[in-house]
């Protein structure tokens, strides 16, 4: 008979994927020189008619159901019926849901699957992070085809502080220097405008940012970089960039980083789960 076989059999029962389960089971499982045990994963139970099945199953061979079901009613009716079949049954998430919600006095969601959207969310928003390092400054023009987002504008309009906030977000932006002496990359005029957004700043701001950040440097702040004709000189030739390009462009002069993510963000939600 089956039931006697020296090889155990677990039944991981879950309402998602069933990883969780069966990582604690092959934990536990470890802990025994004996390591002959068959796990079969039963994942996505949605329904009753399931559950009444493996069941059956684990008592025809004798086998432990471990699941995590998060759905009250689904639980309920697993463990009433193993224990009326005699089936031995060990909840794997159950207990810990109970304990969380007595300390926080919240009430459980019960939505399957919920760590494996977040782990989703979690590596799109490393992907993003990564791609606004690479896409930086204007590094590799592929990234401009590939963004959710290009941001242009010239030197200090807070291109590459507004890439990295947005990609906490989880979009993929791209950013771009413009600069009268270097032609922008034909990729830029390639994309979809809708897609770009230009950076603008008012000339007495952009003088201070940069002068401060000449002295940061130990630099002299009268240089080429923060004199205020090239200044004017360089926003005139991004304004007549973006004129071109046909897109939306956003002042950044009294705006915080924050404000101006936000702002973008607004304009483009949804675009990174596309």
């Amino acid at each position: 008979m089956e039931g006697l076989n020296k090889s155990p059999i677990v039944y991981v029962v879950s309402d998602s994927v069933g990883e969780t389960a069966e990582l604690v089971v092959k934990a536990a499982a470890s802990q025994f020189h004996y390591s002959g045990i068959e796990i079969r994963r039963i994942p996505y139970v949605e329904d009753i008619g399931t559950i009444n099945e493996v069941i059956a199953l684990a008592k025809e061979v004798n086998a432990i159901i471990a699941f995590t079901l998060v759905i009250p009613e689904m639980k309920k009716h697993l463990l009433e019926h193993a224990q009326a079949a005699g089936v031995d049954t060990v909840d794997i998430i159950g207990p810990m849901i109970n304990q969380i919600g007595k300390k926080t006095k919240l009430e459980p969601r019960y939505e399957p699957g919920i760590i494996h959207k977040l782990d989703e969310d979690y590596f799109r928003k490393v992907e993003a992070i990564e791609f606004a390092v690479k896409y930086d400054d204007g590094r590799d023009p592929r990234g401009i085809v590939r963004a959710d987002v290009v941001l242009i504008g010239v030197s200090r309009t807070s291109k590459t502080p507004l890439s990295q906030y947005l990609a906490h977000k989880r979009l993929k932006v791209a950013n771009v220097p413009l600069v009268p002496e270097v032609e922008p990359p034909e990729e830029l005029f390639k994309v979809s405008p809708k897609k770009c957004i230009g950076l603008t700043i008012s000339p007495e701001k952009l003088n201070d940012i940069r002068a401060e950040r000449l002295k940061a440097l130990g630099l002299k702040s009268q240089a080429n970089y923060a004199n205020m004709d090239r200044i004017k000189e360089e926003l005139v030739y991004s304004e007549k960039i973006m004129k071109k390009i046909g897109c939306t462009v956003i002042d950044v002069s009294n705006k915080a980083v924050e404000e101006t993510a936000n702002l973008i963000w607004n304009m483009f939600q949804g675009k990174s789960n596309s």
